[in-house]
């Protein structure tokens, strides 16, 4: 899974027991439900993930019209491991807090489930 760093390590956290072994920073996906394992979870072991914080997230870096505004909707390409403004089949992750050019690779955003 991709890796996803945590800057606000104050946000909620919801029980989480994984099928198999999930790293630190790795991104789940629960239904609509996005969060960031903050510790190593091992299989079929009770642990939590963030959802709610700001992380730092990859982006498709280097692709013209990639980039993302300051206050954009992202979810998360589970498929390409990427943050992204299109929501087609992918889950909400959270709202962008800074501009990320095309060709900066990461963007930070802060996680919520909001339901439209």
């Amino acid at each position: 899974m991709a890796m996803v760093r945590i800057l606000s390590g104050k946000g909620h956290h919801c029980d989480y027991t994984p099928g198999s072994d999930v790293e630190n920073g790795d991104v789940v996906v629960q239904g609509d439900l996005v969060g960031v394992a903050d510790a190593d979870i091992d299989a079929s072991v009770k642990g939590a993930l963030v959802t709610s914080g700001v992380v730092i997230a990859a982006q498709k870096a280097t692709t013209s019209g990639s980039a993302i505004t300051a206050g954009s909707q992202c979810y998360w390409d589970a498929g390409n491991e990427v943050a992204t403004t299109t929501a087609s089949t992918h889950k909400k992750l959270g709202t962008s807090v800074v501009a990320a050019a095309d060709a900066d690779g990461e963007v930070n955003i802060a996680l919520g489930h909001h339901v439209a």
